[in-house]
């Protein structure tokens, strides 16, 4: 709460946003009782959560914006600007933590003296008008970019990096859906498991950074190869499993055969465009049977890999 007073003074308003364009000589009178705080550098002038009864103005010195002391401010504040006038206006607790980023020397209007500048000036209350649609415009920036964020943090938690596939925590969450649609649908659904053949030697002869090339272009070439509807996942680390909805086990196994031509026949390239090996892929079908599980289901198609390996 605002304890310290000293003289206030035309300069200490002529920056000021809600006073742009008003004749000082009519408000002064309103302003000359409004104390002027004086803050060090991390003093705390607004605390989350609690009442407030002042629009601070700030008159030198700059205010950091936290929605959390731990984390980073969401803006800070200079000379001229506003704080406290949502939680003055609305009688609603404050929404952010107000802290000085350095020494600060703050007016504080209380709502008695802010509503008497609001009539005693249409130019005041025009830029009340402007500080507000502000600062709710950046509420909004604030909340769109949390809500980017988020969907950006949910995208790459099913997201494999290096292959920009779906990864094993989406695969395990939605085989047992698609699973289940197929069964109350009566309909069919198969499933193909890839492997590159001999990937750890590619890895021990070429090095890492072509295994990781190699793994990139079939994902890429897997992706060209599937329909829409059709679903892909990178499973281990040179392993990809396919969803096939509505498919039957010939169809997926013809569907396999021109995916294991397409991988057998792509180019791979490293980062700077020198021509690597090539690899290609077993594979294993399994169609899900009616007591089929997501478990027993990966195993069929694991059993169908091997005898592949063998062939």
């Amino acid at each position: 709460m605002p304890d310290k007073k000293s003289s206030l003074k035309q300069s200490d308003l002529e920056s000021s946003h809600l006073f742009e364009g008003v004749e000082f000589g009519s408000i002064m009178g309103l302003l000359e009782d409004c104390p002027i705080q004086k803050l060090k550098q991390d003093d705390v002038l607004l605390n989350r959560g609690e009442g407030n009864h002042f629009l601070f103005l700030i008159l030198s010195g700059r205010l950091r914006v936290h929605l959390e002391l731990s984390v980073d401010p969401v803006t800070v504040l200079g000379p001229g600007e506003v704080v406290g006038e949502l939680s003055l206006i609305d009688g609603q607790p404050t929404s952010a933590y107000v802290v000085a980023d350095d020494d600060c020397r703050v007016l504080a209007l209380n709502e008695k003296t802010l509503w008497s500048l609001v009539e005693a000036s249409h130019i005041v209350a025009r830029n009340l008008l402007f500080v507000l649609s502000r600062r709710l415009r950046h509420g909004d920036s604030i909340i769109l970019t949390s809500q980017q964020l988020q969907r950006e943090y949910a995208h790459y938690a099913v997201i494999d990096a290096l292959t920009g596939l779906y990864n094993r925590s989406w695969l395990d969450t939605m085989l047992g859906r698609q699973m289940e649609r197929s069964k109350k649908g009566a309909l069919p659904l198969s499933m193909l498991i890839m492997d590159v053949d001999y990937f750890r030697q590619y890895n021990l002869t070429h090095g890492n950074l072509a295994g990781d090339r190699a793994l990139h272009t079939v994902a890429s070439t897997l992706r060209d190869s599937m329909r829409p509807g059709e679903m892909l996942a990178r499973y281990g680390e040179d392993e990809f499993i396919a969803l096939l909805p509505e498919l039957d086990a010939a169809t997926a196994h013809n569907l396999g055969k021109r995916v294991r031509q397409a991988v057998a026949r792509m180019k791979i390239y490293s980062l700077d465009q020198h021509p690597l090996p090539s690899v290609t892929l077993s594979i294993g079908v399994a169609q899900m049977g009616e007591e089929d599980t997501p478990e027993t289901m990966i195993a069929a198609a694991h059993t169908a890999l091997s005898k592949a390996r063998e062939g």
